[in-house]
């Protein structure tokens, strides 16, 4: 056979590109195979048997559709692209993911696609749910929080909130991470499995999870409200709000649903109740919310009923994986804690270990130390004792200069008492001597008043000396020379003898007077001075003496 023969048998491809949440895959499809085979061949891949909750989705003209199982992909209305692009997407939501989510790869496609969802606000969350679960996600990616290891700013380039919760709270991006680490510190120990269901288990709660909305009419006119599909039934919304329908459909109370153009139509199990009927804008809408509607209410039918052998060895399988997980988790944890124990012995002995090396270099400091202290206080002893001896030495001349001074003392003392005796006497003679001197002020006083009494008496004498010497020689007014012969004027010459000698008398009295005053105002001036110099030699003894007393 030629190679030319070969090639010829070989089938012809076209190349086709999957696009998980989290990666890309690229695969050769043969031309004549059908939807079915592609999304085998990528459940083959990824791994997966729950295959059910998943479909390939595409995008054309602007609106997404899913590829058919039971059609060829190249006659499908597909994209005309090389490599054709189809996104591997969860097309039906359980209604339990911890109940009907087997396979952790499900379960982690469901995390990734639901994470999205709710970050491009296509499931509105609150902010404070939005904070949980970032936290949770962070746990599934991150692992256990270690503050050493997961420093502020790790989360700097993680997308963890939707953009809307952002702009509605203004708070920087480490007020964020410090909110977020508060919750994700205290999902200490839990797999990332486990984070990831927990997330999951939270996120079905929300009102818009698991549901694809179309907008509807009531007739052909006017788009109005809205259709919502999911996991338990068909509900009927206003256009403005996607949280509380106004009228639902339970699966399990739909006898029919028909679809004709763009007409559906709802038939509740109840015959009397009213059949609800819709207008879609377009053909492929109808039939897609058709086909969505088949599927969720086959896949609720299905859950009502025993589960096939598949389903049962997948769950013996999963409850297998898990009780697994769990002991591995537990052997793990359990490494983990010994580890660390280990790490915290290790890290006791070292900062042990340094605690004794830096008791050991302070007790070699404390060593030195104290042969330096030694060798002070050696030197200081000798010091010491040199002081002791110059103090001792000190302490003789002290006193020395102390029984000196006692005897200065009480030399000082006997004279000061000498002094003080003499001043005694002294101030005695000044009494004294003005006493006397009063004395000799009133004697003086009645000398002169006797003087002066002597002095008239002798005026009077004269005058009536000369009154009488006129009366009886007149003549003698008149001529004044008298003659030697004549005995009156003997006898007048002798009284003028008389009264000279008697002046002279008072004139050698009064004489006597004033030097006895002179004498006594020169001893009264000396004996002041003397007052003095003995004031003078006391106060100079008291200064000795206070200085004596405060050298002792």
């Amino acid at each position: 056979m030629s190679i030319r023969g070969l090639k010829k048998k070989q089938p012809k491809t076209f190349k086709v590109r999957i696009i998980t949440v989290d990666a890309e895959m690229e695969f050769s499809c043969e031309m004549k195979w059908k939807g079915k085979d592609l999304f085998d061949l990528v459940c083959r891949a990824l791994g997966l048997r729950e295959t059910w909750f998943f479909g390939l989705q595409y995008t054309i003209k602007g609106m997404c559709t899913w590829l058919k199982m039971d059609k060829k992909v190249l006659d499908q209305e597909i994209p005309k692209e090389d490599p054709i692009s189809f996104h591997f997407l969860a097309k039906f939501y359980p209604e339990k993911v911890e109940e009907e989510l087997l396979q952790e790869i499900t379960q982690h496609l469901f995390f990734l696609q639901v994470k999205k969802q709710i970050l491009d606000e296509e499931i509105y969350c609150s902010p404070e749910a939005t904070v949980l679960l970032a936290s949770y996600a962070v746990q599934a990616k991150y692992g256990d929080y270690d503050p050493n290891f997961h420093e502020p700013g790790f989360l700097a380039h993680d997308e963890l909130l939707p953009k809307r919760v952002l702009r509605q709270y203004q708070l920087t991006a480490e007020m964020w991470e410090e909110k977020i680490t508060a919750w994700y510190a205290e999902h200490r120990g839990i797999a990332r499995d486990e984070a990831e269901m927990n997330y999951l288990k939270i996120a079905q709660d929300l009102e818009m999870y698991g549901v694809n909305y179309f907008p509807i009419a009531q007739n052909k006119n006017h788009t109005d409200l809205l259709l919502g599909v999911d996991a338990k039934g068909i509900h009927i919304y206003s256009i403005n709000n996607r949280f509380s329908p106004n009228k639902s459909f339970e699966w399990s109370s739909i006898r029919n649903i028909s679809c004709s153009e763009k007409e559906l139509t709802i038939k509740p199990l109840d015959k009397k109740a009213e059949v609800f009927k819709f207008f879609s804008s377009q053909l492929k809408v109808n039939k897609l919310i058709f086909h969505l509607c088949i599927g969720n209410h086959d896949l609720f039918m299905r859950r009502r009923k025993v589960d096939s052998i598949e389903i049962q060895q997948m769950k013996a399988q999963a409850r297998e994986e898990k009780a697994r997980k769990k002991m591995e988790n537990q052997r793990l944890a359990r490494e983990k804690q010994l580890r660390e124990e280990a790490e915290r012995a290790k890290e006791e002995l070292e900062r042990r270990l340094f605690q004794l090396e830096d008791e050991a270099r302070q007790a070699n400091e404390a060593l030195l130390r104290s042969q330096e202290a030694a060798e002070l206080l050696a030197e200081k002893a000798q010091i010491a004792e040199e002081e002791a001896k110059l103090l001792a030495q000190n302490a003789a001349e002290a006193e020395q200069e102390r029984q000196r001074l006692e005897i200065t003392a009480l030399k000082s003392k006997e004279e000061k008492r000498l002094m003080e005796q003499k001043m005694r006497e002294a101030e005695l003679i000044a009494v004294k001597l003005v006493k006397e001197s009063d004395r000799r002020a009133k004697e003086a006083e009645h000398l002169k008043q006797d003087l002066h009494e002597a002095r008239e008496a002798e005026r009077k004498a004269k005058q009536k000396l000369l009154d009488i010497t006129r009366l009886n020689y007149p003549h003698m007014a008149k001529y004044p020379q008298y003659s030697p012969g004549d005995s009156r004027d003997a006898n007048f010459d002798k009284g003028s003898i008389k009264l000279d000698l008697k002046d002279i008398d008072l004139k050698r009295l009064s004489f006597e007077i004033e030097r006895e005053r002179l004498d006594y105002l020169e001893n009264s001036r000396k004996f002041e001075d003397r007052l003095k110099e003995l004031k003078s030699e006391i106060h100079a003894l008291k200064l000795e003496e206070k200085q004596a007393g405060l050298y002792s």
